[in-house]
């Protein structure tokens, strides 16, 4: 039997909650805000912006939904046992992930201490599957849920530097893991997508040339988003949209 889903119309997310790690500026922000708009109750990220998060918050609240902010590292797993009992615990179990969590370092990966090398791979990988994992049991449990992970445009096409090596690495690690997820779970009424963008308007910096003369907004990544979680995409998992402008590497 087919849908009657309109693939126009933004998603009905009432009765649902959403986690968006990192949500309380940027891209996470605008993520949470957009589930907001659809209906879902809300959990606000943060693991030390806590005035921010709680502007983003209420933010929330004035969309006529429950908010709530959580705080935590997600690349500690008992952090991440605790974000996701804080969440149920005030808005109910999550629905919908968004891991948008990742931390950049724009240096040479040989004058790049130990530390760093780590917090970057973490934030943008272990984080993703520590997460994922936490929220996959109450997913399937209900039969329904929605996994949508943040890449980078260059990895799909291949792109590695000596700057920003872990930042890369990590990358393709999340899509490797975003479709791995996605076959394992086909039967449990879960999707596991990424949305991959090149630069964002919300950057603290910016090369040379912009595709199309601008950088993506935040609005261009939300549509994404929006369609992933809709009913329209039920049947699409394991897929990276590449949210880019037609950016093409110079490395390809």
């Amino acid at each position: 039997m087919g849908t009657n889903a309109d693939p126009d119309a933004d998603p009905d997310l009432r009765g649902r909650t959403a986690l968006v790690t990192g949500s309380s500026s940027g891209i996470g922000r605008g993520f949470l805000l957009a589930c907001a708009d659809c209906g879902a109750d809300v959990a606000v990220h943060y693991r030390s912006s806590a005035e921010e998060a709680e502007a983003t918050a209420a933010e929330a609240r004035d969309r006529g939904v429950e908010a709530t902010t959580v705080q935590g590292d997600v690349t500690d797993p008992d952090d991440v046992d605790a974000v996701f009992d804080a969440v149920e615990a005030a808005v109910g179990s999550v629905d919908l992930l968004v891991n948008n969590v990742g931390a950049f370092a724009p240096r040479h990966w040989a004058e790049m201490d130990y530390s760093t090398w780590r917090t970057v791979m973490d934030t943008n990988l272990t984080a993703t599957y520590l997460c994922s994992k936490r929220a996959l049991p109450a997913m399937r449990d209900r039969q329904w849920g929605r996994i949508v992970n943040v890449g980078y445009a260059g990895s799909e096409k291949g792109l590695i530097e000596p700057k920003n090596a872990p930042y890369f690495i990590a990358k393709t690690g999340v899509l490797m893991f975003t479709r791995m997820l996605a076959a394992d779970t086909q039967d449990d009424g879960v999707t596991v997508n990424a949305i991959s963008p090149y630069v964002v308007e919300t950057s603290d910096a910016f090369p040379d040339d912009a595709p199309r003369g601008r950088w993506a907004t935040v609005d261009d990544l939300t549509a994404v988003l929006l369609f992933f979680v809709s009913d329209a995409a039920s049947y699409v998992s394991g897929q990276n949209v590449e949210v880019d402008g037609g950016y093409l590497p110079e490395s390809v």
